[in-house]
């Protein structure tokens, strides 16, 4: 079997995981689940929608632990949009900061970048 994409698992550290979550629910209006224990406040994670056992698809989650500060990393996770200025737009609302305004990659498209809540980078990337 073939495997398109060999991102299976992303994590997306944070240093308050409530925050977070409401601005990737936000932006990408999308319903995050908790993935860890309850009880547990040593490791939070939310998970963000999606088939793990798919091959080709990566799924992912935000994390809140100690020891692993936000924002100090040089990954960035890129998100599907049909257009990435939709996204893009709602970005300063729900408290993250356009850093890159909506710019075509020739072919390839077109990408957004953004600082989230937790000074993340991270990419929205579109066809249109």
């Amino acid at each position: 079997m073939k495997i398109q994409n060999p991102v299976v698992w992303f994590e997306i550290y944070v240093d308050d995981i409530n925050r977070a979550k409401t601005f990737y629910e936000t932006v990408f209006k999308t319903e995050l689940t908790q993935l860890s224990d309850p009880s547990d406040d040593k490791m939070i994670m939310y998970a963000f929608p999606g088939e793990s056992d798919s091959p080709g698809r990566a799924c992912g989650s935000l994390v809140k632990v100690e020891g692993m500060p936000a924002g100090g990393n040089s990954t960035i996770v890129y998100f599907f949009s049909e257009d990435c200025s939709v996204e893009q737009g709602r970005i300063k609302d729900a408290g993250g900061e356009v850093i890159r305004e909506k710019m075509s990659i020739g072919e390839y498209g077109f990408i957004s970048l953004a600082k989230d809540t937790e000074n993340n980078i991270i990419g929205i990337h579109s066809m249109e």
